[in-house]
């Protein structure tokens, strides 16, 4: 006979089952886990501190020299991420962004992800499968070293 519900994954007060990444075949927590919000974070943080550093030392800092900020911003992250596997702030928060399929991250990828986060939008939403869309779209995730 055919259920009207779905049958529930867990058993009720038995503690989470689902986490990021796990739909992805990622784990729980440790290496190869998916990046936490509040490293991710961090690791913007870093990522705009250098931008606005170098965009200072140019002279192009201040509000008529915001776009030239987030091109070095952009450029920065397509370089670190083709050559390092992660920003300078991913490196420093112990994440790094590998391709879903595996190999070599590429060029394109790190271009259309950095595209999409300098939208903002699109690393504001997240995929089911707990990724933002800039790394859906790319077909990467940011995950722990």
């Amino acid at each position: 006979m055919a259920r009207s519900t779905p049958p529930s994954s867990s058993a009720p007060g038995s503690g989470r089952t689902e986490w990021p990444g796990k739909i992805l075949g990622l784990p729980e927590s440790g290496p190869r886990s998916m990046g936490s919000f509040g490293r991710r974070l961090l690791g913007l943080l870093i990522d705009w501190a250098l931008a606005s550093l170098v965009s200072l030392v140019i002279g192009t800092y201040g509000a008529a020299g915001n776009f030239v900020t987030l091109g070095i911003f952009a450029a920065l992250q397509v370089v670190f991420i083709a050559l390092l596997s992660g920003s300078f702030g991913h490196v420093c928060v112990g994440l790094r962004v590998v391709p879903i399929r595996g190999g070599y991250v590429g060029v394109w990828r790190p271009a259309v992800r950095t595209v999409l986060l300098c939208l903002v939008i699109p690393a504001l939403i997240h995929a089911k499968d707990g990724r933002p869309l800039h790394d859906a779209a790319a077909e990467t995730v940011l995950v722990r070293r």
